[in-house]
């Protein structure tokens, strides 16, 4: 927890970014992504309005008042930056804007905040890209900049419900197969979350052309797109096979419920997760319950089943493996939570983790050893408070603590003495403010290098044009993290080996193909071709494919030579395969010098968990992202109904390696990261481990209404239809007031203030539902939105594919061709980039690869290999 006291901090150590400057005009739409650039080291620079920015009203409180220099969403969101005040009614205020704004690389805006540009001459987006052609405008937007919903309004459960996630998550239904619970809308904030992660990719794309090029460019992404497109199986299983997947207690959303639980409860209450990855696991698992006493007629793995790897939710559970975690139950329930034996388990092979709260990480020796978390002095009040401060460790300069978020206008006087300095940085260079070291940036040098002249499908140049990635990649945390760079422009040979392929079996193309699914009115049989898995597809669109036996003497000479070839080696395997492959960072750095090295594990390569096994779930129960999720105690949590963690995995996964690209163009060096899927959720976790370092209180779940309770109505009410369901968030006493007209029954007399509403939430939510119930979702939305109300429909993945025409509109999917699966859609990259807009069907315009697709086009193009040579090492089971 805090400590009280403390001294002062001493400077830090500069972050890959030093030199970029921010100027952020933002509130909560975009105040994550300004928080990651400045742990990265761009000095960021939020602009305030005299009354502060909007963000500062947002709770929890440190205190039990509402004031605004104590909102710890605020303090959790804004810690690294600097803030200025700028009143638009004095001229000399406008000025002094202008000024910063044209010191800026990064003009990073979004909502309320935005509102400080309005109306000012010369400070349209069109003025400011005209003026300063090397500036680059990153907006943060609801729906998008234009469009059939681009007026929508929307909270955080609002764009959870519309974009997907609410679907998959809550609770199962009841036996006859009907839900008589809403869907659970996953823990508070994370939409924004999710977007800010994908617009930080998006920047530092931009970031790296400039460099090379000079030429700044506008970007835009809609909370609405990011978030639409961060669910897992439901996207693709719609898309290949019409297939509707439904959400189940805990565990991830699938074709058809299962009786068979992931997590047990402990006899106090808490609670294990346990996945089962196949039959090989499954007889780990059956070894370790006997050696603890729990026998059983279970047997080890079926011969034909041994080598089989499951993604979690996507295949049936069948009979065997519901026994299995019947007994795991009677196992847990044998225990209290703190003498839980889950180490052990791991180290007999069960891919098991504890649900843990967010905070109960900060004392582990694990996360202690990783400096996940940092003591952030608070001056004013006299002590230090917990922050969660990165999400992977590299052997360059690394995540910057930062001092805590400034108070309203706490630089002003300094920022603008900078502006009038001869360069734009104060002459000083640094100054102590608030019991910290701020240090003004020098700007990026901006020297332009040359990039290979290289198009997209779309006629516009890639930013990654010319980089190169050998990509050992796999599962969505890693291989999701190469397919953004892919999308970019970078070109990825994906590297697999028939031993231990990638999990390519999930949301199979249909039998009939691309005809039969355009004529299909209900779930589709899926082929058993593995060259045809659709999500394989959507992960690895535009990589080449090289089929590579590393552990083959001549296999492992191939792939050195190709290292040599390339700019990042990135990996997802469990931590010290490539070191027992003779390709450790230090052997990788005699290839290649300045070679990136980009790792992600479960739980980090540093540190006592480093052999742990993870796949999304587990690292979602152990960081406190499962936990955190679902109606208050004594209900069991909901958790996230897909690997949530997968996705936040492979944001941070192409986040570190952009920056350690930018890195290596300005100083030359290259770097190993060592990332962790486990360390990604504790640090979106922020603000409920700040909330307990503040006041000692461990975030309570609060189902779908609000966790801050700051608005009410906010919840999801049944509307006309099987399984349909309607968001609907009052965040003031005006939107009340006109849904309450709406309604129009005496009964909402009741209700004007928003203590009355709080007070009153249990039949709040009865009467509003039995006014939704018999009316159509969508009709009731536009009649909601025309008001004003913020609404949305709970989308499945067929909605958001078939009948949204905001996502249409923003060319939400790509169409790729794969050579054997053929032309399907796939999510596109939801951040568009004026000048180089990325493109899923990357430098190759493709989908992804068949196995070893691309060998003779690697051998023979890259390393000059014969055919003959080729036939040689197929048939020494090389290639």
């Amino acid at each position: 927890m805090s400590s009280e006291g403390g001294s002062r901090q001493a400077p830090e150590p500069t972050g890959v970014l030093h030199g970029i400057r921010v100027v952020e005009i933002a509130d909560e739409l975009a105040a994550h992504a300004g928080l990651e650039l400045a742990g990265l080291g761009a000095d960021v620079i939020k602009v305030e309005p005299p009354e502060g920015s909007a963000t500062r009203q947002i709770g929890p409180f440190a205190g039990d008042d509402q004031d605004p220099e104590s909102s710890l969403f605020f303090w959790q969101h804004n810690r690294g930056k600097r803030s200025v005040v700028i009143d638009r009614a004095v001229a000399d205020d406008v000025d002094a804007l202008r000024a910063l704004i044209a010191s800026a690389d990064v003009l990073l805006l979004s909502g309320a905040d935005e509102a400080l540009l309005a109306g000012v001459p010369g400070l349209s987006r069109e003025e400011l890209l005209a003026r300063h052609p090397g500036l680059i405008i990153a907006r943060m937007t609801p729906f998008g900049d234009d469009g059939p919903w681009a007026s929508y309004r929307a909270n955080d459960l609002v764009h959870l419900a519309l974009g997907g996630p609410v679907m998959n998550c809550g609770y199962d239904p009841l036996p006859d197969g009907r839900y008589d619970l809403p869907p659970i809308a996953p823990t508070a904030w994370q939409s924004y979350i999710i977007a800010g992660e994908q617009l930080v990719i998006g920047i530092l794309a931009a970031v790296f052309s400039r460099h090379r090029t000079g030429r700044g460019q506008y970007l835009s992404c809609a909370v609405h797109e990011a978030v639409a497109k961060s669910t897992e199986l439901d996207l693709m299983n719609w898309v290949m096979r019409r297939s509707p997947l439904l959400r189940q207690t805990a565990r991830h959303a699938a074709e058809k419920v299962s009786a068979v639980p992931t997590i047990a409860q402990t006899k106090d209450g808490r609670y294990l997760l346990t996945m089962l990855m196949g039959a090989r696991n499954e007889a780990q698992v059956v070894a370790f319950l006997q050696s603890h006493g729990m026998t059983s007629e279970i047997e080890g793995a079926e011969a034909d089943e041994a080598g089989k790897r499951a993604i979690p939710g996507s295949s049936a559970v069948g009979e065997r493996s519901a026994r299995l975690m019947d007994l795991v139950q009677r196992f847990v329930r044998k225990h209290s939570y703190a003498n839980l034996p889950w180490l052990e388990a791991q180290a007999a092979g069960v891919m098991c983790a504890p649900l843990r709260k967010p905070h109960e990480n900060v004392a582990d020796e694990h996360w202690q050893a990783r400096g996940t978390f940092a003591e952030v002095e608070h001056p004013e009040r006299g002590r230090t408070l917990t922050y969660a401060v990165k999400k992977w460790l590299s052997t360059e300069p690394g995540w910057i603590t930062g001092r805590r978020a400034p108070l309203l206008g706490e630089d002003t006087e300094q920022v603008k003495r900078e502006l009038a300095a001869p360069d734009g940085t104060a002459t000083a260079g640094s100054t102590v403010t608030g019991g910290s070291t701020v240090t003004a940036a020098p700007r990026d040098t901006r020297i332009p290098s040359p990039a290979p002249a290289l198009l997209s499908a779309l006629g516009k140049p890639m930013p990654l044009a010319g980089i190169r990635i050998f990509d050992f990649s796999w599962f969505l945390a890693s291989a999701g993290g190469t397919r953004f760079l892919t999308a970019l422009g970078a070109e990825c040979i994906k590297v697999e080996w028939k031993d231990s392929p990638d999990t390519r079996m999930a949301a199979m193309a249909p039998v009939g193909g691309r005809a039969a699914r355009e004529a299909a009115t209900g779930p589709l049989p899926g082929v058993t071709d593995p060259s045809m898995g659709g999500q394989f597809n959507n992960k690895n669109a535009g990589k080449r494919g090289l089929s590579l036996n590393v552990r083959h003497p001549d296999g492992l000479q191939i792939a050195r030579r190709l290292i040599a070839m390339s700019d990042i080696v990135a990996e997802g395997f469990s931590p010290g395969v490539l070191d027992r492959w003779g390709l450790s960072y230090d052997e990788l750095r005699r290839i290649k010098p300045d070679i990136i090295y980009a790792q992600q594990s479960g739980m980090g390569t540093a540190g006592r968990y480093g052999r742990l096994r993870a796949v999304g779930p587990v690292a979602a129960a152990l960081s406190g992202v499962s936990e955190m999720s679902g109606l208050p105690q004594p209900a069991m949590p909901a958790g996230w109904g897909y690997s949530y963690l997968d996705w936040i995995g492979a944001y941070s996964f192409a986040t570190a390696m952009l920056a350690a690209l930018y890195h290596r163009d300005r100083t030359g060096r290259g770097q190993w990261i060592d990332a962790s899927q486990t360390e990604s959720g504790l640090y979106i976790s922020g603000v409920a481990i700040l909330e307990w370092s503040a006041t000692g209180r461990a975030p309570q779940r609060a189902g779908n209404h609000s966790p801050q309770r700051s608005a009410a109505p906010h919840a999801i009410y049944r509307s006309a239809g099987q399984d349909r369901w309607l968001a609907i968030a009052c965040t003031t006493d005006a939107e009340w007031a006109t849904l309450a007209a709406l309604i129009g029954q005496e009964w909402t007399a009741g209700y004007e203030t928003l203590a009355s509403r709080l007070a009153g939430q249990p039949d709040l939510d009865r009467r509003i539902e039995a006014w939704t119930r018999e009316r159509d979702g969508y009709q009731l939305m536009e009649e909601l939105q025309s008001r004003g109300i913020p609404a949305g429909v709970c989308q499945t993945a067929g909605d958001r594919c078939d009948r949204d025409p905001q996502l249409a509109h923003l060319n939400w999917l790509t169409e790729v061709e794969g050579s054997k699966i053929g032309r399907w859609p796939v999510a596109e990259f939801p951040v568009k980039l004026s000048a180089t807009p990325a493109y899923m069907g990357g430098p190759v315009n493709r989908g992804a690869p068949c196995y070893g697709e691309d060998n003779e086009w690697v051998l023979g193009e890259l390393l000059g290999m014969s055919k003959a040579e080729m036939t040689r090492l197929a048939d020494e089971g090389v290639i």
